[in-house]
Order: structure tokens, then C-alpha cells, then sequence
């Protein structure tokens, strides 16, 4: 029994001497890390207010080589990740082929990015050059790729609405010269019968690597309706007739079939249509028919269709 007691003690110290131990130690490490070392870090460099007439294509390089006064804390930061610090190319400097930024001028827009505990001592002296390409900017149309499958008796009730109907595209002369308008992405709409919207992304063609677009998507919106269909019969009106005769007509009217929303069905009068027969027309003085042409019809229903191409007539001298 005695023995165990003392097995127990001797474990209990040891784990507090442990304890202790690891107390201290990080206490010790936490004292280092608060004072002021000299080390060498590695900066990401993030170019930033490009110029709207120019697309940055390649920097002379993406990172700086500097040397630091910090304290251990933020030394230890750059053992995970490298810092980023942002280059104003608003100002940039240029000669007659090139464009730069002088090593003295992108210093000082570092140091100011920098925390008051943290000095540069040193840091590479290369100028940075730069590649821009010139920007052009046009507005095209866009094409919507939408298959509608409506159910029996419904129709599009007016036009698709393309929100927006055109973009922007800014990229370099020679990649937006040919563009005339850009697609968006294939729509397969079945079994409508009530007014949609859809998101379609706009398709980026391949060759527009640097070109860049006021807008990634549209939206495509359309009404749906229910229709009916209603026969008219409309008068037959002959016009350009010879001089000095009559002409008649067989039949002397034409039917139409008409496909509408109901309500408009209810309102359709022959008044509304016009069918003429021109005299001038016909195929030789031994010509026995007449093509007919419908001239007016009302445009709020959804299409109107002459169910005769022809009639036949007989024309007489007065």
C-alpha cells in the first residue's frame, strides 16, 4: 500500500515538473519572438490601378528579394505565406517603347504599405518593366440559344426579352475587330405554359483571351398564353381592273384562320382583315385565276393565315 503511494507521488511530480517545463519554455519562446531580429523575406508583388486603355500582359517580375527589421512575430508569419504588397501602376512611367517604374518609386509605395514595427533595410534595385497590349472597347448584341417547347393550345406572347440586349467587350484590336455579336449558352425549355426567366451565361470565345466582358450573363424572359383558333370570311377586293369591265370572283371570299389569345378571338371582325386579288398579276390575257395577298390584319393575334392561295374568276366588259 505504501508503495503504491509512493508510485503515485513520484508520477504527480513528474507531471508538474513537465508542466513547469513547458511554461517556461514558452514563455521563453514568446520573449525571443518580441524582440527585434534582421532577416530576409520575399514580397508578392500585386500590380494594381492599370490604366483603362491598357490590359497588363507581363511584369519583368512578380516578387521582391528584401531584408527586414522586425519582431519575431511577423518573421514568423512569412514562414507560412509570402507577404503581398500592392504596386500603383496609375503613374507609371514611360519612354517610347517601354513602360516603367523606377526601383526607388515602388520602394516607397512599399514601405508605406508596411506596420510602423517593421523596417526595409534593403531590397532589390531592378527597375520594373512592363508589356501592356492597348484596349479597345465595342458593344455587340447578344444571341440568345433558347429551343421553346410550348404545350398544345400555348404560344409566345410577344417577342423574348434579352436583358441586356448588348454588352461592352474591351480586349486588344486585333482579338474584338471581327466581333459582331457573342451567344449565350444553349436553353431547352419544355412543356411551357406560363411565363418564364431564365440565366443564361454569355459563351467567351476562345480567341478573346485577353478581352473581358461588361456583363457574364443575360436573362431571357417571355409570356406564355393560351390561344384559340377562329375562321374569318373576308371579302374578296379586286383592284387594277382593266378599264371598262367587271370581274367576279369564285368563291368571293377568302377563309382565314386566325390563332389568338381568346380575348382578341372575341373582338376579330372581317372589318379587321383586308384580302386583294391585282389584276395586274395574272399570268396572260387566257389566265383563269388570281393570287390573293392578305393586306391587313390586326396586330395583336398571334398569325393569320389565307386557307386559299388562288381563285378563280370571270371577267366581263361592261
Amino acid at each position: 500500500m505504501i508503495n503504491k503511494i509512493k508510485r503515485s507521488l513520484k508520477k504527480r511530480k513528474v507531471k508538474i515538473f513537465l508542466l513547469f517545463l513547458l511554461c517556461s519554455g514558452l514563455a521563453w519562446f514568446i520573449s525571443n519572438l518580441s524582440e527585434d531580429y534582421v532577416s530576409n523575406a520575399v514580397f508578392n508583388l500585386e500590380y494594381v490601378n492599370v490604366p483603362d486603355s491598357l490590359l497588363l500582359d507581363k511584369a519583368s517580375k512578380n516578387e521582391v528579394n528584401v531584408k527586414l527589421r522586425a519582431v519575431g512575430f511577423q518573421f514568423l508569419g512569412f514562414n507560412f505565406r509570402n507577404k503581398s504588397v500592392k504596386i500603383d501602376l496609375s503613374r507609371i512611367e514611360t519612354t517610347t517603347s517601354k513602360f516603367y517604374i523606377p526601383q526607388e518609386v515602388y520602394r516607397r509605395q512599399i514601405e508605406r504599405q508596411l506596420p510602423g514595427s517593421m523596417t526595409l533595410l534593403e531590397m532589390d534595385r531592378d527597375t520594373l518593366f512592363f508589356d501592356f497590349l492597348k484596349l479597345k472597347s465595342k458593344e455587340v448584341p447578344v444571341r440568345p440559344q433558347i429551343k421553346l417547347g410550348l404545350v398544345q393550345n400555348y404560344l409566345l406572347d410577344g417577342d423574348l426579352v434579352i436583358e441586356p440586349e448588348k454588352i461592352t467587350i474591351k480586349g486588344p484590336k486585333e482579338e474584338i475587330d471581327t466581333i459582331q455579336s457573342v451567344r449565350s449558352s444553349q436553353l431547352d425549355l419544355n412543356d411551357l405554359t406560363a411565363d418564364f426567366a431564365r440565366k443564361a451565361m454569355i459563351i467567351k470565345p476562345q480567341q478573346l483571351e485577353h478581352t473581358t466582358f461588361s456583363s457574364e450573363s443575360v436573362s431571357i424572359k417571355g409570356k406564355v398564353a393560351r390561344f384559340s383558333e377562329k375562321m374569318i370570311q373576308v371579302p374578296i377586293e379586286v383592284i387594277n381592273l382593266p378599264e371598262g369591265t367587271q370581274i367576279r370572283t369564285f368563291p368571293d371570299s377568302a377563309s382565314i384562320l386566325c390563332k389568338a389569345k381568346i380575348k382578341e378571338l372575341r373582338n376579330l371582325e372581317n372589318s379587321n382583315f383586308q384580302v386583294i386579288a391585282d389584276y395586274v398579276m395574272t399570268k396572260g390575257d387566257d389566265a383563269k385565276t388570281l393570287s390573293l395577298k392578305l393586306s391587313k390584319r390586326p396586330k395583336n393575334i398571334y398569325s393569320a393565315n389565307l386557307l386559299e392561295a388562288e381563285v378563280e374568276f370571270i371577267l366581263k366588259r361592261e
